[in-house]
């Protein structure tokens, strides 16, 4: 049997550790290593052993989540989730907090119903799970947390896109490409653990006048509002968090809202974004499998559908029916990956069509939307 992932809780609520430390214990491969209510409690355990995963607030007495996530990287490289209400209020600080070095953000966890508690157990231990596995700067000569591979994640019931929008048989599949007409170019991107920065990367590297970009990044609700923000305050393109009914246009980056799944929708030779809410796809909402399907049938060879890091399957197969529709794909590759989980699982079903590096996607795009617009002009 494995090694447990050991974890770190730091929170200046007594409730939230308690809370924190009941999900995580009940996970077979997690086990709570100490908690502790500010950064200064956090050092003496740290001192006495290092965590594989250190699950930080943002806002803690005598020194601030971010101030000590500076420190600790810097000092000694940790795995860390951010665990936080913060981006509630607006604040950028969670962005700040990823730019520092986090892996990942969770939001607190809910046990106002059943349900959101569960949705949190889900999402925390994901996260956590991630994290332990994820590629750091600097982590490997500092700290054994690294191991073997990242493992499949364990789920119990796990939906597909069907109960979004339903499969099409390869009849339909063959009538849709023979009749579907050349439009406008569309890009249509999934990201997980690590894929922020990966993100920024990208988009910082696209000139205004790019391909409409459609993207599903796995982060809370109301978190994504921040992140669109952020984004468009120092990319080219304009980057907002999609709203239903929204225009897909050239210039623009739409993000799907946390808690929330974006669809892709066509009228004649304009698209739309279609916003619903519904069950977990793939253990995620947003999810990358349905915004893959719903652009693989509104789209298909005019898109192009990139997977980036993350942990998990979801958007394997959403990419797979894009490329079967004609959609050139690329999942990124394992060396620049934070977690080679999502883009590792598409390369196994046949979905990715090319394996790249980060760097290399923004030249992809503008290419795709040069080959695209030069088909639909002919």
């Amino acid at each position: 049997m494995s090694e447990k992932i050991r974890v770190l809780i730091v929170d200046d609520s007594a409730s939230v550790r308690t809370t924190l430390s009941d999900i995580i214990s009940a996970d077979p491969d997690l086990e709570v290593m100490a908690t502790a209510a500010d950064p200064y409690v956090a050092v003496e355990r740290i001192r006495q052993e290092v965590p594989d995963v250190m699950f930080l607030d943002i806002e803690l007495p005598r020194m601030d989540g971010i101030t000590f996530l500076r420190k600790i990287m810097s000092q000694r490289p940790i795995p860390v989730v951010i665990c936080s209400s913060l981006a509630q209020d607006g604040s950028d600080a969670f962005m700040q907090a990823l730019e520092a070095g986090a892996i990942d953000v969770v939001a607190k966890p809910r046990v106002d119903t059943a349900q959101f508690l569960q949705e949190s157990r889900m999402r925390i231990c994901d996260a956590a799970k991630a994290a332990a596995h994820a590629k750091m700067r600097g982590l490997a000569k500092a700290s054994p947390v690294l191991r073997a591979p990242a493992p499949d994640v364990k789920v119990e019931a796990k939906l597909t896109a069907d109960a979004i929008i339903p499969p099409i048989s390869d009849a339909r599949r063959e009538s849709l490409i023979a009749r579907l007409p050349d439009t406008e170019p569309i890009v249509a991107i999934g990201a997980s653990t690590g894929g922020t920065e990966a993100l920024r990367e990208v988009l910082e590297a696209l000139p205004a006048g790019a391909p409409p970009i459609l993207i599903v990044q796995h982060m809370p609700e109301k978190f994504t509002t921040a992140f669109a923000r952020r984004l468009d305050m120092s990319c080219a393109v304009r980057v907002k968090e999609a709203e239903d009914g929204d225009l897909v246009q050239p210039g623009q980056v739409l993000i799907a809202p946390g808690n929330l799944h974006m669809l892709l929708v066509r009228n004649g030779s304009r698209y739309t974004v279609s916003i619903k809410d519904g069950p977990h796809i793939s253990r995620h909402r947003p999810s990358v499998d349905v915004l893959f399907r719903s652009t693989a049938q509104a789209a298909g060879r005019n898109a192009l559908g990139i997977i980036l890091t993350g942990m998990g399957d979801d958007g394997a197969r959403g990419l797979l029916e894009m490329r079967q529709m004609g959609s050139p794909t690329i999942a990124q590759d394992e060396a620049s990956c934070v977690v080679f989980g999502m883009p590792k699982e598409a390369i196994a079903r046949g979905g990715a069509g090319r394996t790249l590096p980060l760097s290399k996607m923004a030249g992809e795009i503008i290419a795709h939307a040069r080959a695209t617009t030069s088909g639909a002009k002919t």
